[in-house]
């Protein structure tokens, strides 16, 4: 499969077929997607690492999101399509300890006259700290962002965030131990 297919999945996740990426996202067509938090817990309490999308991304340019979010390819695991989406978008070379979290099913429609609709597997990973080295085709930037602060700017500027990102933060919080 090429990278630029996704796989097409019924809403219980059974594989259907392959689309090509764009004409998934301009049709809306039901495709297998990962999002992955990558968090530390600090004295001041958690951190999660974020990162904003590079202006040139297909969608969502300049809007902050989770650590990475991509698409596995055909028969690829999520924990590999993991491994290799961190180290395209954000040159993360360490090998990280995946935990899988929901899985969860959302709509949305984008800038670009595009339309996201994913089975999207949440991927959390706790480090203490981790090497990147982003690329600027697809990070424009990159913090660590406080759970308190982020929270706070979730609410009084939801436009700065990706359309799939709340729900993401609220499954992944639910996960987490408080």
């Amino acid at each position: 499969m090429l990278k630029n297919q996704v796989v097409l999945v019924t809403e219980k996740g059974e594989p259907i077929g392959l689309a090509e990426k764009m004409l998934a996202h301009q049709e809306g067509l039901l495709h297998l997607a990962f999002s992955v938090m990558i968090y530390r817990e600090t004295a001041e309490g958690r951190e999660y690492l974020l990162q904003q999308r590079a202006l040139s991304k297909y969608h969502s340019g300049g809007l902050w999101t989770n650590t990475c979010c991509s698409h596995p390819m055909q028969g690829e695991a999520f924990e590999a399509a993991a491994t290799r989406r961190l180290f395209e978008e954000l040159g993360i070379e360490t090998q990280l300890e995946f935990e899988m979290g929901d899985l969860f099913c959302y709509r949305a429609e984008l800038d670009n006259n595009l339309i996201e609709h994913e089975l999207d597997q949440i991927i959390l990973c706790k480090v203490d700290d981790v090497v990147l080295n982003p690329n600027p085709d697809e990070v424009m930037s990159w913090r660590w962002w406080p759970q308190r602060e982020l929270a706070l700017e979730m609410q009084s500027s939801p436009e700065r965030f990706t359309a799939w990102f709340t729900q993401v933060v609220d499954k992944v919080e639910r996960q987490l131990p408080h």
